[in-house]
């Protein structure tokens, strides 16, 4: 969508269905170029100066439209769709999907094996906490996830109320095998940001890269 104008992504957005096409179409020429099987498809802001509940019926519809399209498109090039929720309590009060049951309900109602939930344990924390039993609940679901420590989204290792070797060792329990997306800000240089990483990897007896002593 149109940043300037204050859109953030247009999957649920009514009225921008061919706008939203266009830029899926453009967005996959990219993922193919780079060799990305996954796209995020944003929902998008409940329109400025509307009332949230008075259009969601409106976005959901259009959002379910929108989904359809996309799979049907990513299913011709192997790739997954990915729904995120976003928190409308600190990070964007407009955004319209903001729960993981909510995104969950609208992939049901989608019904494509290719469209995925992208869970973001900030967004979740802040909207619903729960995340052991949100993680095992939606975990058939999950086709990414990304972290940030709460409340200040910054390294897992910063201060805040996630206690992330443990929601690591849940993952690798539940058999989680994709990526951990690091969408956080770091509080200063980015490598030494990193620290947190190597410091988990001798925690678990692996070398720096995630490999194991015993293999090398």
């Amino acid at each position: 969508g149109d940043r300037e104008a204050g859109e953030m992504g247009l999957a649920a957005v009514p009225g921008r269905q061919a706008a939203f096409r266009q830029g899926l179409a453009t967005a996959v020429q990219y993922a193919k170029a780079v060799g990305c099987p996954r796209i995020h498809l944003m929902a998008g802001r409940v329109p400025l100066g509307a009332d949230r509940a008075a259009v969601a019926g409106e976005m959901e519809t259009t959002f379910i439209e929108n989904l359809r399209y996309a799979a049907g498109l990513l299913a011709q090039e192997d790739m997954i769709g990915l729904v995120e929720p976003i928190n409308n309590r600190i990070t964007d009060p407009r955004y319209y999907l903001n729960t993981p049951h909510q995104a969950a309900a609208i992939l049901e109602k989608v019904g494509r094996p290719n469209l995925k939930l992208q869970l973001d344990l900030f967004h979740c924390q802040i909207m619903d906490g729960n995340l052991s039993r949100n993680l095992e609940t939606y975990f058939p679901l999950i086709g990414h996830i990304q972290i940030a420590q709460v409340p200040g989204r910054h390294e897992p290792d910063s201060p805040g109320e996630l206690n992330f070797p443990y929601i690591f060792e849940l993952l690798e329990s539940l058999g989680y095998t994709g990526y951990v997306g690091c969408e956080y800000a770091p509080k200063g240089d980015t490598l030494e940001g990193l620290g947190w990483l190597r410091t988990y990897w001798e925690s678990r007896g692996l070398q720096h890269g995630g490999t194991s002593k015993a293999a090398e």
